[in-house]
């Protein structure tokens, strides 16, 4: 148990150094994909499973977009794309996971403590940023097999086990408690991909059915959602619609894969019985997320319009709100699940903060001008200039927060 314990731990700050390392190399085209988020949903789509890809996590995609959505930096329309997308980049750490099947000519685990400690010395001693990035990866890379490796041979002692046949013969025979069992676990751990890892590593010593893994997998899809929901809680009614929709596109999908696949071991009683490898979890796992956005992606406009039923309520629009009210909602902690997005977020808002400023100095010039009464004027201008010390401290706040996330040298001179 504590064996399988350290090696999840690794497993996942392994994935955790290796993001970092992707997100520092992608730095200046994150912040690109900003611009590409239009209304055009397949870009969504695209832009979506990138992010995802990048910050290897769903769940951390989902809640920034809560956050872009809750700042006013996407509607909704944007939003759908996006949550579309970011399941199917999530697919990528299954195949990461399986590949010490697929990719058997080079066994990943066989290498890993190469690759780290290659990434370790290069970290150690390269001058220049890119290189040090590229030693991150590598270190993320070398840790995240260490620990699957780790896992591996810790439950590799229950293999022949009649206690896990037995629960798996359970889980797979009932579609409804496989598919909760999924969704239990992942949102306790609050990972859609670490839990896809714990299933691939028992694949990985031949004791998982393939009913079981597909109705698990199934429930994993839906557990990663509590992360947005619970992040969603303290936001505005159209982020609590971002998530909404994010629960209702996983349940459909769930619901759906669900019966056909129960349709399909029925008709075919051999495949219940067979055992599935961590690649068949990889496999499903892309096809289920791919041909989920492709049969719901005609019916976003209905999500949303479900989604406006699901949570009630008036928004308070973005023109309603003062300019410290504005700014506060922009500043989006949630945002600070992507450093490169935060940054660019923060310039925004220090460029509002200056045009406030510019305006407040118009109003002076027309008091020396003597365009107005004197004391109309001074108390504009005092006023105003409350409200700036009190946006400069926001952002003074927000700018620490950023500072200590994991920046390039580039975005750590922006800050």
């Amino acid at each position: 148990l504590f064996a399988f314990i350290g090696g999840l731990g690794m497993f996942l700050y392994g994935m955790n150094i290796m993001a970092d390392g992707l997100q520092k190399s992608a730095g200046g085209k994150m912040k690109q994909l900003l611009g590409y988020l239009t209304n055009n949903r397949i870009l969504g789509v695209l832009i979506g499973a990138l992010v995802t890809a990048i910050i290897q996590s769903s769940s951390a995609t989902t809640v920034m977009v809560v956050g872009f959505v809750n700042a006013g930096i996407l509607n909704l329309t944007q939003a759908v794309g996006v949550i579309m997308g970011a399941n199917i980049g999530t697919t990528i750490t299954a195949w990461l996971v399986s590949a010490s099947e697929w990719a058997a000519f080079a066994k990943p685990e066989f290498l890993a403590p190469l690759i780290l400690g290659i990434g370790a010395f290069v970290l150690l001693f390269a001058k220049k940023q890119k290189t040090k990035m590229g030693a991150e990866i590598a270190i993320g890379f070398g840790i995240l097999f260490i620990g699957l490796s780790s896992m591996s041979s810790a439950i590799g002692v229950y293999k022949d086990s009649p206690v896990f046949a037995h629960a798996f013969a359970a889980l797979g025979g009932n579609p409804v408690l496989g598919i909760l069992t999924g969704a239990v676990v992942t949102a306790l751990i609050q990972s859609s991909s670490a839990s896809v890892g714990i299933l691939q590593t028992l694949a990985l010593n031949g004791i998982v059915n393939w009913p079981a893994a597909i109705f698990i997998t199934l429930g994993q899809n839906i557990g990663t959602c509590i992360t947005a929901i619970l992040s969603s809680m303290g936001a505005n009614r159209t982020a609590k619609r971002a998530a909404s929709i994010h629960l209702m596109f996983n349940v459909a999908g769930a619901i759906i894969f669900g019966i056909i696949m129960t349709i399909v071991f029925k008709v075919n009683p051999a495949l219940a019985t067979g055992q599935v490898t961590s690649t068949g979890i990889s496999m499903f796992h892309t096809i289920f997320n791919i041909t989920n956005t492709c049969l719901l992606f005609p019916f976003a406009g209905v999500l949303v319009k479900l989604s406006d039923i699901l949570v009630k309520g008036k928004e308070v629009e973005e023109a309603e709100l003062n300019v410290e009210e504005a700014t506060l909602r922009h500043l989006d902690e949630r945002i600070l699940e992507s450093p490169s997005f935060a940054v660019e977020n923060a310039v925004k808002e220090v460029v509002h903060m200056g045009e406030v400023v510019s305006d407040n100095l118009e109003t002076a010039m027309k008091g020396m001008l003597a365009e107005e009464p004197e004391h109309i004027i001074v108390e504009k201008i005092v006023k105003k200039e409350n409200m700036i010390n009190r946006l400069e401290k926001m952002l003074t706040e927000y700018l620490i927060k950023i500072s200590n996330l994991s920046l390039t040298e580039a975005q750590t001179a922006t800050v």
